[in-house]
């Protein structure tokens, strides 16, 4: 791989609410990339959301952008900063995710390499999003004891992982492709919605050479309530819409289902699961009244 800043540019995207310290861990642990990104941006839901020290020095700029809370608002403003570029990949991380320390270098070579690919997912050694969450030191140790540089193996998947998914600069810009406004807040399903409009453009792939840990760090995320709601709503909405399959769809939204009732009698600590039960119910209402829509979220506390 090449040092410092690739010759292939490769744009890292970050949008975060209500998770400032996180994101300053993650964006020291960024500093230690062998090769630099081009350009990186965060854009907070609120001004309170970063607050890097600036008298920290890290080997890039950070350039804030402003945007109105929405994970999917705030990437698409990120986006209209990127509409000059005319090659290159944008790497959408999770303000809690950590990349191992070659994997802007292999992303640009990833997509160097194969011009066909019009989206890239990593490899996520550690995911905390499906339990309690994994604290930095955790995600560090993890990086560490990953040794491994595996041969490139690069598998077909239906979709990116948006905690660290990878696109195609120019064919973004060529089609002004953007995200899904009308799945607001935290947009679950987000990333399936964007994957599935790239496919017509290349391969949608996952890597094994782009490593990196997710820590699944609880706050700053929607309510059980409007979660619960989107967990039905928004596999409707991607469905009718056709960015998702009628059986993916709805094995999505039953899982979820079974998942909250199985265990809202004794939940997890670090989920809201009677509030998810009630957001279910209430989507489930709205559907056989015909009202089913992402956007509702918005009415609920």
């Amino acid at each position: 791989m090449l040092d410092g800043v690739s010759k292939f540019p490769v744009f890292v995207a970050i949008v975060t609410s209500g998770r400032a310290a996180v994101l300053n861990e993650t964006l020291r642990y960024l500093g230690r990339q062998t090769s630099l990104p081009e350009r990186v941006f965060v854009c907070p839901a609120q001004p309170a959301d970063f607050t890097f020290p600036l008298d920290e020095r890290l080997p890039f700029a950070v350039e804030v952008v402003t945007s109105p809370q929405g994970a999917c608002v705030q990437r698409n403003a990120i986006l209209d900063q990127l509409t000059g570029e005319v090659s290159g990949a944008v790497l959408f991380l999770d303000d809690d995710f950590f990349p191992r320390a070659d994997y802007v270098a292999e992303t640009a070579a990833l997509f160097q390499l194969h011009p066909d690919i019009a989206l890239a997912t990593g490899t996520v050694l550690a995911d905390g999003a499906p339990g309690p969450g994994l604290t930095v030191a955790e995600a560090i140790e993890t990086l560490a004891a990953d040794t491994l540089h595996p041969e490139e193996d690069l598998q077909p998947v239906y979709n990116g992982y948006g905690c660290n998914m990878a696109v195609r600069l120019d064919t973004v810009n060529r089609r002004t492709l953007r995200f899904d406004i009308e799945l607001p807040l935290y947009a679950w399903l987000e990333d399936v919605d964007f994957s599935r409009r790239l496919a017509t453009d290349g391969r949608l792939v996952q890597s094994t050479r782009l490593r990196g840990v997710h820590m699944g760090v609880k706050r700053g995320r929607s309510s059980g309530l409007r979660l619960g709601y989107s967990q039905i709503a928004n596999p409707w909405y991607l469905m009718r819409k056709r960015t998702m399959r009628p059986d993916l769809a709805a094995k999505q939204a039953l899982r979820n289902i079974a998942a909250n009732l199985a265990k809202v009698g004794k939940p997890e600590p670090w989920v809201d699961r009677r509030g998810r039960v009630k957001g279910n119910l209430l989507a489930l209402r709205d559907l056989l009244r015909g009202r089913l829509h992402p956007k509702n979220i918005l009415m609920l506390g």
